[in-house]
């Protein structure tokens, strides 16, 4: 597939909540109401096959230091192409490009981000400040996602 990794417009908003609420209703990644896309829209990048959002990743920053990656999803169709790779390497780009020199996600699935050059942490060695979305996230306190690591400097 020809693809084209683009920011996210708002008339994008309903799909990716609908793609991202997708494989968080089989448990792979946690849910995003509507509001929080829009709120964050500016995060997003997507991936379009015509007019419809067949991927979606979101780079969040959290401190001048800090980014997260966040809500990357690609459709079943398109899963095993290198797209999602694409993804979070404009995800690492943006932070290079804002000077951001640590990326962290949180994830069900650490082997992908692993590949992706990132490195696996205990989740208490990232700072308190990356947790302000989590007591909304029905497993708080009991966090079962993977956290990992990339550092732009030692990598990039």
């Amino acid at each position: 597939m020809e693809y084209t990794i683009e920011k996210a417009r708002i008339n994008n908003v309903p799909q990716i909540h609908k793609l991202v609420n997708h494989f968080a209703s089989n448990g792979k990644m946690l849910a995003r109401s509507l509001s929080e896309i829009y709120e964050n829209i500016r995060d997003y990048f997507v991936i379009l096959d015509k007019d419809r959002v067949v991927a979606c990743v979101a780079l969040h920053i959290s401190w001048d230091d800090l980014a997260e990656v966040k809500s990357l999803a690609v459709t079943e169709e398109h899963q095993k192409q290198g797209v999602g790779e694409k993804l979070v390497e404009a995800c690492l780009n943006e932070a290079t490009e804002l000077g951001i020199p640590t990326v962290f996600c949180l994830t069900y699935v650490p082997d992908f981000f692993v590949k992706c050059g990132f490195e696996m942490v205990d989740k208490r060695e990232l700072p308190h400040k990356i947790w302000g979305e989590c007591y909304r996230c029905p497993k708080f306190p009991d966090c079962d996602e993977s956290a990992l690591i990339y550092h732009i400097k030692k990598n990039k």
